[in-house]
């Protein structure tokens, strides 16, 4: 259903359409780029998922803002990778190899602060490699 709902956005134009109004944000989408991938995988519980569902938009939101789209999808999917350790899907693997079906609330609660810690530290990278300071380790 992700993919369906990619294809329809994509086509209908509505991935376009977040990507014009999130580059309105200017030079801070750079920090925000990541959050928007760490959002996909929280609500679909897979990468690639979010990359088809948002990979577009970032690459239309680098675009409008004259940015690496490569910075902004690697961003997307980085972002993404950071949200597997509290996405549904893998809490429920995780307790159920362990034999502690019924605590994926507490390994929640265990791993959302590593997830928004390491958040906040790559969308700092990501911002500082959309700047001067740090875009020499951007392909161009």
């Amino acid at each position: 259903m992700v993919f369906a709902l990619a294809f329809v956005m994509q086509f209908s134009g509505q991935t376009n359409s977040l990507g014009n109004f999130l580059s309105q944000s200017g030079g801070f989408f750079a920090f925000l780029a990541p959050i928007v991938g760490w959002f996909g995988v929280a609500i679909t519980g897979t990468d690639a998922g979010s990359n088809a569902l948002f990979g577009p938009l970032q690459v239309q939101a680098a675009a409008n803002l004259h940015q690496s789209p490569y910075l902004f999808g690697a961003a997307n999917s980085s972002g993404g990778v950071l949200a597997k350790m509290i996405s549904p899907q893998n809490l429920a693997i995780g307790t159920a190899a362990i034999a502690m079906v019924g605590q994926e609330g507490n390994l929640f609660r265990k791993v959302i602060g590593w997830s928004l810690v390491l958040l906040l530290g790559l969308c700092l990278l990501v911002y500082l490699q959309s700047t001067p300071v740090l875009g020499w380790m951007v392909p161009s």
